[in-house]
């Protein structure tokens, strides 16, 4: 136990450390050991890391890398970690990497064999989720949605039918809309729950069909205010659908073989029923 209370920093060696998405008792013992301890905090926003470390007493040489320069400054840090150095990389809240700036550095650090460790620490999307009430065995992670309406709908279309739980994080500018072509592609019943300033004062948590979840934000302006995440559930199949790959299994065979005959194999591929494959294409056939 003492071992792992310890922190011991190590040379050459890139620190992936989540900050606070809001409230500051959230850091943890580690991130704040290994953030007075490293050579250098690569930071998406200097100014803004620069508060938390003052607030923590710790006097830190910062490094610029965000979304702009991260491709040209990878290089740079690479180099560093290379000749001995040690460093942290942090983002503006949160865990880094997650809808922030990272991959390029991580990516290059790994490539050229320099180890990369990670602490646990907050994230936005975990923290939603584990008080959704959604199931969370099984989830996707998609981001921010597109900021045009006709991306953000293809991008609903193509998860229409995932059965996983969807998290979406969403701006207080294009909440509404989202919500409003969330609506519009998958109809007013999907569930979805509104989780917004998380870890704040102002902290909210509340669920309802996406419908009804639209008509509750619009009447307060202050709901739709902050840092949002959006949980989705997943699409619930109607266990008498037939699956379209059995139906292209289906129409294939039956171009070669009798109808009985093409509903047998087809439930044999599939696992599916074969009376409700013969009933389809013969209800396709009177069609």
């Amino acid at each position: 136990m003492k071992q792992l209370d310890r922190a011991e920093i190590s040379a050459s060696t890139l620190y992936i450390v989540p900050t606070p998405i809001g409230n500051l008792g959230d850091t943890t013992q580690r991130a704040l050991t290994v953030l007075a301890s490293v050579d250098l905090v690569a930071a998406e926003d200097t100014r803004h890391t620069g508060l938390l470390l003052q607030h923590f007493a710790i006097n830190a040489r910062l490094f610029a890398l965000h979304d702009h320069n991260e491709q040209q400054k990878a290089e740079v840090l690479l180099a560093k970690l290379q000749a001995g150095q040690s460093i942290a990389l942090v983002s503006d809240a949160g865990t880094p990497l997650i809808n922030d700036p990272g991959y390029h550095l991580v990516r290059r650090c790994r490539e050229a064999g320099v180890r990369v460790v990670p602490l646990p620490g907050a994230c936005a999307a975990i923290t939603a989720l584990s008080a959704a009430g959604l199931p969370s065995d099984r989830f996707c992670y998609e981001g921010f949605l597109p900021a045009k309406s006709k991306g953000r709908c293809d991008v609903l279309r193509a998860l229409e039918n995932e059965p996983r739980t969807l998290i979406f994080y969403e701006s207080t500018h294009r909440l509404l809309d989202s919500l409003q072509d969330m609506v519009s592609v998958w109809g007013g019943d999907r569930y979805v729950v509104l989780a917004r300033e998380l870890t704040k004062t102002w902290e909210s948590l509340h669920g309802a069909p996406v419908g009804e979840l639209l008509a509750w934000v619009q009447e307060d302006e202050n709901r739709r205010k902050g840092e949002m995440v959006l949980i989705v559930e997943g699409h619930h199949a109607d266990e008498e659908a037939l699956p379209a790959e059995a139906l292209r299994t289906l129409a294939l065979l039956q171009s070669e073989l009798p109808l009985k005959k093409a509903a047998a194999l087809t439930a044999e591929i599939h696992g599916v029923k074969k009376n409700a494959l013969y009933k389809y294409a013969l209800a396709q056939q009177e069609a």
